[in-house]
């Protein structure tokens, strides 16, 4: 275990007086992730205690530097040890090895949790680990930038975000009741939904366009007929963004293929058949089906601006640097 030294008070501290949601909470991985809900929940006084756990010791450094956890762990069971919430905050793929690990440490009472993309694969490979008297509440907060390391999170990256649970069936309703106060206080917008339709719905709306946007990619660097610099010189505002999606951790991004693989399968099927008629409508130059694609896709632009989950800024409302 390595602890922090007494610090000074944070910029994202709580005020003085906020009554905690929770005792000790421990987060599993201090990526993006992980470390912007380290902030947000410093910021509003929702823990008496953070903990974290990574395998680098250059990771559990810097989490500690910059002050977002207590103490930071190499072995998980030792973060999660006396916690009454825990978050698997790592890659999907790694979490049934750590269920595993901290099945054993984890006390009556504690709520178990997770911000992967996939939440089916969640619950088979975590479920089962889970001891009796403990809940697991799977969650996916839909909030996230192309960095990654703890030194990458902010406090403010789940304002008016939505953050979706996936209790299984039988779940305590008290205890999902809690986790949805502590993202409600993070700034989320929360809803339940079960874990199946999940994936579909995230498989369309994340999944399968983050593929596309590795597959543009990766088409126009094999290009033998464009120069990689050409690919850089005279990159558009279209290409550009997909730069932006490809440049996520691809760590992340492989686990979440592998363990939502029907789900992408099926909408991969649809966009391949969809595909197929806009090569068509191509061809034999059959503009009133592009045009009218090209409208609806449109409104769907600005129905995501109005639901306040995008801005009409420049550049698809990305900061500036």
């Amino acid at each position: 275990m390595t602890q922090a030294p007494p610090r000074p008070r944070s910029p994202f501290e709580a005020p003085f007086g906020a009554i905690p949601l929770f005792r000790r909470v421990a987060l599993i991985g201090i990526g993006l992730i992980g470390s912007s809900m380290a902030r947000a929940i410093r910021a509003q006084g929702l823990a008496t205690e953070i903990v974290c756990a990574a395998r680098s010791a250059e990771t559990r450094a810097a989490a500690l530097g910059l002050g977002l956890v207590e103490s930071s762990y190499e072995d998980p069971a030792e973060a999660a040890s006396g916690a009454d919430l825990v978050v698997l905050c790592s890659p999907v793929g790694t979490y049934g090895a750590i269920a595993q690990a901290i099945g054993k440490v984890l006390e009556p009472g504690a709520i178990v949790s997770d911000v992967g993309s996939v939440k089916g694969a969640v619950v088979r490979d975590v479920g089962p680990h889970i001891p009796a008297g403990v809940h697991f509440v799977p969650a996916h907060p839909i909030a996230g930038t192309e960095e990654s390391g703890p030194a990458s999170g902010f406090a403010e990256l789940f304002q008016n975000r939505w953050c979706i649970l996936t209790p299984p069936e039988g779940a305590d309703p008290g205890a999902v009741e809690r986790l949805s106060a502590l993202w409600l206080a993070m700034g989320a917008r929360v809803d339940v939904m079960d874990a199946e339709h999940h994936d579909l719905v995230l498989a369309i709306t994340s999944h399968v366009p983050h593929l596309i946007a590795y597959n543009i990619v990766g088409t126009a660097s094999d290009l033998e007929q464009v120069t990689q610099s050409e690919v850089v010189k005279y990159s558009a505002g279209g290409f550009r963004d997909f730069t932006r999606i490809a440049a996520s951790d691809p760590t992340m991004w492989r686990d979440i293929f592998l363990n939502n693989r029907d789900a992408v399968l099926e909408m991969l099927g649809r966009f391949s058949e969809d595909l197929t008629a806009l090569q068509r409508a191509i061809r034999w130059g059959d503009g009133d089906t592009l045009f009218n694609l090209f409208t609806r896709t449109r409104a769907i632009r600005r129905g995501i601006v109005e639901a306040g989950q995008e801005t009409p800024a420049p550049d698809f409302g990305r900061r500036k640097a």
